[in-house]
């Protein structure tokens, strides 16, 4: 059954949105923070970071929602960034357990820095068949750690 921030995530990928911010936005009313600036801050991390394809953005994306999540809970900034490394190693864990890896080049198999890469994976549908599935993957991972 897909969870209404899973859906939100997918829908918003599908209007536009890169992965990271389809996978940061998706989380903004339930944790109560600034669409608007998740929007700005995760501009750039789409296509693997600006389409470098290196970390994939549905991963990045759900790093970013790890911290917001981490600095709502504990007060102290030590605690914050331990709490939320070990939750990206985990993260990080579970997704290469899944996709193998968390590199955007590796998931995709194209080049989406050439024209011709690029067309190739809108020919063979791979926004739809790898990058939701990244997201997915990406949002039931996000939720487990933060145990919703």
């Amino acid at each position: 059954m897909i969870k209404p921030v899973e859906e939100k995530a997918i829908m918003t990928f599908r209007k536009g949105l890169n992965c990271a911010q389809a996978v940061l936005t998706a989380y903004s009313d339930e944790m109560n923070f600034d669409n608007n600036m998740a929007l700005s801050v995760s501009c750039g991390f789409g296509g693997g970071m600006g389409r470098l394809q290196e970390t994939c953005g549905a991963v990045t994306g759900s790093f970013m929602v790890l911290g917001i999540y981490n600095c709502k809970k504990f007060t102290d900034n030590k605690d914050r960034k331990e709490v939320t490394y070990s939750m990206v190693q985990k993260f990080s864990e579970k997704f290469k357990q899944i996709n193998g890896t968390t590199d955007c080049i590796s998931l995709l198999k194209c080049d989406l820095k050439t024209e011709e890469g690029y067309q190739f994976a809108k020919e063979n549908n791979l926004f739809e068949t790898v990058c939701e599935k990244c997201i997915s993957d990406s949002i039931r991972i996000v939720n487990q750690l933060m145990n919703v």
